[in-house]
């Protein structure tokens, strides 16, 4: 049987100001940009996608390898290969979000230390090149209609688990007005073990990013805020501020698991 062609959403933007927005055919906004500072991350729960670096020794950073799976507007990507300058992949199913991120959003070309694969992340995880290759794994799959995401598994997490370095991260944005958050940590957990799941407050868009840990830990809150200090004084990054609205995955939602 011949397989169905998927069909793509059409990718635009939207200027707010100097904010540059990405669209996927529909008002939803998919990424963001400031124009006077591209490699900068403007949107909050963005931001609390590189919660991660609470938990990595700075001296480490140069060797470390960071992806993200759905490009959106670049932001992470950019992030990670301009601001961190460590090694940066990024898996995105529409080759128009690439194009368009190129064009519009500033995303440099490919080079050594930065790749984009055009492919399907549900696929692209599976492949044994990346197993234990992955330091940081930051996942934002939405379509265009944002109303959950798109890989949200057991098995997916699983995934996403198995191509983490020993002391690796993954953290994910649930989102959206079909998608249920107890449930969502419910599956990260069963796929990473419970004692592995830190989860920040909602953002006021109700944005909520959750960070799995491929080993747990629990780093004191002393070392968590030197850390958080140091991402701020490096990077820019509101990283105190995270500390009072992140935490270890509640009890309540340990049992659900």
């Amino acid at each position: 049987m011949k397989k169905t062609a998927r069909v793509l959403p059409e990718v635009n933007f939207s200027d707010w100001g100097d904010v540059r927005s990405l669209h996927l055919g529909t008002p939803w906004i998919q990424g963001t940009m400031r124009l006077d500072a591209p490699y900068d991350i403007e949107l909050e729960y963005v931001q609390r996608m590189m919660a991660w670096l609470l938990f990595m020794d700075p001296a480490t950073l140069p060797k470390r390898h960071a992806m993200q799976l759905g490009l959106g507007s670049g932001a992470l990507t950019k992030f990670c290969r301009k601001q961190l300058k460590i090694c940066t992949t990024a898996i995105e199913l529409n080759p128009q979000v690439l194009h368009a991120c190129r064009g519009w959003f500033k995303l440099p070309a490919d080079d050594a230390k930065l790749r984009v694969v055009i492919a399907d992340a549900a696929e692209e995880i599976r492949n044994p090149m990346w197993a234990g290759n992955v330091d940081a794994l930051q996942v934002d799959l939405y379509d265009d209609d944002a109303a959950a995401p798109v890989l949200d598994s057991a098995a997916f997490y699983a995934d996403c688990r198995r191509v983490l370095s020993d002391d690796g991260c993954m953290t994910v944005n649930l989102f959206g007005r079909a998608s249920s958050y107890p449930q969502s940590v419910a599956k990260i957990a069963e796929a990473f073990g419970a004692d592995a799941v830190w989860a920040f407050k909602p953002t006021r868009e109700g944005n909520t990013v959750v960070l799995a840990q491929r080993t747990p830990s629990r780093p004191g809150r002393e070392r968590l805020a030197e850390r958080a200090e140091n991402i701020q004084t490096q990077w820019k990054l509101p990283a105190a501020k995270w500390l009072r609205v992140f935490k270890p995955m509640e009890p309540k939602l340990r049992s659900a698991a």
